[in-house]
């Protein structure tokens, strides 16, 4: 009996200690983290995104979502298994945002090696470059080498590596990326998650709640 209630003793203190010290290096490293600046609808509106497939067009990024809204993934690295997995999560949201209307789209702010071509297997929508970032500002993040210092990080990368998902470590990964929920012409920013470190996914139950939100196209408005 003194045995287990000892043993119980040192789980506990080691869970404490631990704890702490995870809570000392995430306060540590959020101090040194930029903290985000919302984007605001007209900064969003005049991104200019360019297409990856076929013949190179740019296009305002306000033609995306001003008919009927759009859910929008700012990739911070297409080849990363983290945003591989939290891509999967929120394509498997398609058959829904298909019933809604709202498509689905992804940016990434630059074309490394294979790594958009590796990251569409998982993503169920059209993919964009964002050379200027602006998904990823007003005010750019950078998480940089402290995001090894995070408990969250090592524990996010384990999840996807289980899953199956295995990324390489190509281009300008430490700009933080996020996802956001635009309703459709001047109705504004529905939802905005930026990461606050690597691997910090969006819930996907806080899309399709604000994807509720967008107005549903009539039958005239279609034709």
């Amino acid at each position: 009996g003194n045995r287990t209630m000892a043993m119980a003793l040192i789980g506990d203190t080691v869970a404490t200690v631990s704890g702490f010290v995870t809570g000392v290096l995430n306060f540590f490293t959020d101090f040194f983290l930029t903290p985000p600046l919302k984007a605001t609808l007209m900064f969003l509106e005049e991104a200019e995104l360019k297409t990856l497939k076929g013949e190179i067009k740019t296009f305002k990024a306000k033609t995306l979502w001003e008919k009927s809204g759009a859910v929008v993934m700012a990739v911070r690295r297409p080849g990363s298994s983290l945003f591989q997995q939290e891509a999967a999560e929120l394509s498997s949201l398609k058959p829904q945002l298909d019933k809604l209307g709202v498509p689905l789209y992804a940016v990434v702010k630059e074309d490394v090696g294979t790594e958009v071509q590796n990251f569409r297997p998982y993503f169920k929508g059209e993919i964009f470059l964002d050379e200027k970032r602006r998904f990823y500002g007003p005010r750019e993040r950078k998480m940089g080498l402290l995001a090894f210092m995070r408990l969250g990080v090592w524990l996010s990368g384990v999840r996807a590596f289980r899953k199956g998902f295995i990324g390489n470590v190509l281009g300008e990964g430490f700009v933080l990326g996020g996802v956001f929920v635009i309703g459709r012409g001047k109705q504004g920013i529905l939802l905005e998650h930026r990461e606050k470190e690597f691997g910090d996914k969006v819930n996907i139950s806080d899309v399709l709640q604000a994807v509720r939100q967008i107005p549903q196209q009539t039958c005239k408005e279609v034709s």
